[in-house]
This record gives C-alpha cells, structure tokens and sequence, in this order.
C-alpha cells in the first residue's frame, strides 16, 4: 500500500491542462509585474500596496506550485529530463519578473508613514511585520538594474563555483581495495562494523581528496570573496551580519548559544573518550570511530509497523500531530523507499496552496528511519501551522526551520530509549542519540569557527588547499577537545560539506545547533508543563515567520539571549551520558 508519493495534487502530469495553463500564467505575470510597477505611484499608497502584495500573493501561489511539482518529479527520478527543462524554463520566467519585483520592494520598503498607510486594513495589519521587515531591508537593497545583474552573474559566479564543488565531490573516483567507487559509499563505510573497514575507508577518502582539494579550494575562496563583495555593496558589516538579519536574529542569542556550547562541550568530549576506551584507543576517538555503532539494534520494522510506532506516540503526546501523520501515510504524501534514479537522504516540501506537504525518505526498516520519518513529518507539522497565515507569511527563517522536527525527534528517541529491549538496544540507542548532538555541538561548532577564520582571512588573502586543512584542523581541535585523537582528525571536511558553498547563503552551520538545543528546551518544558504547553507550542509555530526568533521563544516563556536557557538545554543530555558511560563500561 505506501510506496511513492502522489503529486495529483498539484497535477496529473506535464500533459495536465492545469500545469500548461498555469506554466503559461507566468507570462501573463510578467506584464502584469510591469503594469502594477507602472502604476504604483499613480494610486494612492494603501491602494498600491495592496495590489502589489495581491499580485505578489498570486504569483507565488502559482510559480511554487509549478517549481514544487517539477522538483518533486526530478527528485523522485534523477533520469526525468523533462522535469529539468521545464524547471530551467520557470526560473527563467522567474528571473523575467525579478526587475519588476525588486522595483516593488523598493516602492513597499520606502513609504513614508507605513503605520498610517496599513491603518485598519485587514490584509495590511496581517502583513505589517512583512512590510517593516521590507523598510528595515530597504538600506540593503540595491538598484532593479543592479539587482537583476548581481542575479545573472550568480549564474556564472556563486552558482557554478557551487556547481563544481557539488560535481566534482559526486564524481571523484575512490580507490578502494583495488577497485574505484564513489565518496558517499566510502563515506557510509564509516558505520561499518568491521574496525578495519572503517579505518581503511576514511584513509581511502582522505586520499581521495587529494584529487580534487585544488579545485575546490578555488570554489571556496571564489564564494566567499563574492559574499564578502556582495556584502560591502549592500552595506553588511560582514556576511555574519547579513545572515543574522535575515534570520531575524540577535548577535547576543548567536553568542549566548556560542558560550553555552563551548562551556558545556567537555561533556561531549567525556563521552567520545567513554567511546574510544570502550573501542581500545587510549589518546581519545579517532575520526574514522567517530561513527562506529555501539550497542545493538537488529529490529526491523515495516512501513505500516512505522506507522504504528509513530502513531502509538504521537496519539499520547500530541493528537493534532498524530492526525497530520495518519493522513501523511494513508494519502501517500510520503515517497519511502530508495530505488535507482531517486535522490539520497531524506526531505519534507511544504505545499502551501494545497496545505499539505510530500516527505522524501530512503526507508530501509531500521529504528533509524523511524526516527527520520519523525523528524520529516515534524517539518510538516510546523508547515500546517502555518498554513492558515497569508500567502507571504509562511516562510520563516533558517534557525527556526528545524524546531518542531527536532522536537519530534526528542519524543521518538526518549520513547525508545525508555522502552528499549534490553541493554545492547539501549547502548545502540543512546550512541544514536549523543552521536547526533555531538555532531550539532561540537562538529558545528568546529564549523563556524573554520568558517570564520576563512571570511575573516579572504578579504586580504588567498587561501590555499594545505591552509584551508590547518584551519579545519584547528577548528577541531578546539571543538572536540581531548574527545578526539588530534593525530586522526579530518583536515578535509572543507571539501565535501556542501553548506560552504552557497554564495547567498553563508555560516549554514550555527542554525542546526540552535535549533536542536531550542527544540530540546522546548521539549524539556513540554515535559514539565504537559498537554497545555502544546497550545502555546502550536501558536509559536504559526507566529515564527511573523516574528524575530526572540519574540517568538518569548510566547514559550523562553529568552534566548541568556545563557541559561541554553545551558538547561545541554544540561539535558547529562543523563544520557551518564547511563551511556556506565553500559560502555559492561
């Protein structure tokens, strides 16, 4: 019964009248953009202002709905070239309207008296944190002529240094055992029971790297110097500054969370050498253990004993949620398992229009997967509640983004962990549970410090493959302590992390340790105040892409510019490895 997804809800096919006719509206758009921009100043300002955001409510119903479509296909299916080419021929029509958008900005974002002109008007009280986010925006924004340039050269800059690092860390030939394969086969090695294989294979990716590390430490360097141009042209302090403006976020909760981290890191580190003793190394974990599983869990479980799972949880803890989740596997929203042709890991796409989403997953029965099912139908939960704000009101910024999946990855595991079999599942499943948080503490940490040494430098040099590895070095070094054996570390983590290569999308790394710390101080409350906090919970959701990240923890009772409140988050896991270093111990 669940297999793949279905996308009849968006269309039948390419051949569906619905998709030519809508694929064809984007041409329409276009004029309409540019007779909405002509008129703007020939209206009275709330009327302009409506039609603007009316237009722009419309567009966007219409552009994701064809984007989301032609994705999920090639997602689904690598080999569908129709698929690609109609995506390539959207976003041009996309880029066709970016002039006439930017010029809207512009008129939104310079009104003068934005209170008077939003009044008692329904639909501009319900968008006046848009627009005030549009007038603080204002001083970043650029020129149309500019605006539609810097997207243009993107193509041929950002975009293809990005291109190149993403191809040829999927292309490199790896030597193994006298045969070639692939970094992420070899890199999946590093989950392999044998000791010897999981050794042999991180020698074999290092080398590996070798191949390559000149090339893109060309990209790298490209990116960064772009970003940092970028940034001077638009006013940006620093790529720092621009990411955390719009993440709607505080430099003091950035560096709260930092301080927190970093005070509590010899926790972490405590449970790596529990680790490496337990695997026989006595100068703390080198990195090709750094994954080794611990424990044993053999159990498999089929798509509808997931179901059950899930479903016998989230009925106790959260009955809205269990609802979303019955209609997620009973309406095929849900594309479960790997075959050819189909992408690797695992994602959830909102359909905003159609309120529903569609979560990818390479299903393969282990409690694992049952944990990524969690986490992806979480990423659709806070889709629904967001749902019923207007179109331009569901987006909501990267740190956000991973609160209610890692929140429901907090209710799985514990469950789990609570009612694990016997001692070897609930080794097994606290090494998945520290080994997680480890990776979002101290790996991300190691990231944002590389990665601030590397903007930090770039602006005055050029940095080289060998100084880009010492840095990386360095970095871990200082993020895993004595945890890790500083003479098996992994100088070439620069290289194949996708997240530095975005041009327009910089320090991708701080986000994934706030949200799993403030999904789990979320979740801590949850405990301590029970069903009633879901109200507040819900709400929150629904106000994130409404509200700077600080105001929305406020709803939850949370300030997230104190330490404290991240140090109870870390203070959380102390049990965790406790009982983790007493069963290593046996």
């Amino acid at each position: 019964m669940y297999d793949k997804w279905s996308l009849d809800v968006l269309y039948s096919g390419f051949d569906d009248p619905k998709f030519q006719s809508e694929f064809q509206q984007l041409d329409e758009f276009v004029e309409k953009f540019k007779n909405t921009v002509e008129n703007l100043n020939s209206q009275d300002a709330r009327t302009a202002t409506k039609e603007a955001l009316t237009l722009t409510e419309d567009f966007r119903k219409v552009f994701f709905r064809l984007v989301n479509y032609c994705s999920l296909r090639q997602n689904a299916n690598t080999n569908d070239g129709e698929s690609v080419s109609y995506l390539g021929r959207i976003i041009q029509k996309h880029n066709d309207i970016i002039p006439y958008s930017t010029a809207i900005e512009k008129y939104l974002s310079t009104l003068p008296n934005l209170d008077e002109v939003i009044g008692d008007d329904e639909m501009l009280q319900d968008y006046s944190f848009y627009l005030h986010e549009l007038q603080k925006s204002a001083k970043y924004l650029l020129s149309e002529e500019v605006e539609t340039a810097l997207s243009a050269m993107d193509m041929s800059g950002g975009n293809a240094w990005s291109d190149l690092q993403g191809y040829l860390t999927s292309s490199v030939k790896v030597d193994y055992n006298g045969e070639t394969t692939t970094l992420s086969a070899i890199r999946n090695m590093a989950y392999d029971a044998d000791p010897e294989v999981r050794k042999s294979a991180y020698e074999a990716e290092i080398a590996a790297y070798d191949k390559i590390k000149d090339a893109i430490c060309f990209s790298l360097n490209s990116i960064k110097m772009q970003d940092l141009t970028e940034c001077k042209l638009r006013g940006h302090a620093s790529p720092l500054d621009k990411v955390l403006f719009h993440s709607k976020m505080q430099r003091s909760t950035l560096d709260a969370l930092l301080e927190a981290m970093k005070e509590y890191m010899p926790n972490f580190h405590s449970y790596l050498r529990a680790k490496a003793e337990a695997l026989g190394h006595k100068n703390g974990l080198p990195w090709y253990d750094l994954f080794a599983l611990m424990g044993k869990s053999d159990k498999k479980y089929t798509v509808e004993e997931a179901k059950a799972y899930l479903m016998n949880i989230f009925e106790k803890e959260n009955p809205r949620l269990a609802k979303i989740v019955d209609r997620a596997f009973e309406e095929n929203w849900i594309d479960f398992f790997p075959r050819e042709g189909k992408v690797g890991g695992a994602f959830c796409a909102g359909l905003d229009s159609e309120k529903e989403f569609r979560v990818l997953t390479n299903y393969d029965g282990s409690m694992s997967d049952i944990v990524t099912l969690a986490h992806e139908l979480g990423h659709g939960y806070h889709d629904f509640m967001t749902f019923d704000n207007r179109p331009l009101n569901m987006s909501y910024s990267m740190p956000v983004a991973e609160t209610a999946s890692t929140f429901n990855e907090n209710i799985v595991v514990n469950y789990a962990i609570k009612n694990a079999a016997d001692n070897d599942e609930k080794l097994a499943l606290l090494e998945g549970q520290l080994s997680d948080v480890t990776q979002i503490i101290c790996d991300i940490y190691s990231r944002f410090l590389f990665e601030s040494k590397v903007v930090n430098n770039r602006s005055e040099n050029f940095m080289f493959a060998d100084e880009l590895c010492s840095i990386m070095l360095d970095a871990q070094k200082e993020a895993y302590g004595d945890g890790l054996d500083h003479e098996a570390l992994h100088p070439y983590m620069w290289v194949c992390k996708g997240h530095y290569y975005s041009a327009g999308l910089g320090f991708y790394n701080f986000p994934y340790a706030f949200g799993g710390l403030f999904a789990r101080g979320l979740y801590a409350k949850f405990q301590q105040e029970g069903p009633a906090f879901l109200e507040k919970y819900n709400y929150m959701l629904k106000e994130t892409p409404v509200r700077s990240v600080e105001d929305v923890a406020k709803i939850c009772d949370i300030d997230l510019t104190s330490k404290e409140f991240w140090l109870m988050s870390l203070h959380s896991y102390d049990e965790a490895i406790s009982q983790y270093k007493e069963l290593v111990k046996n």
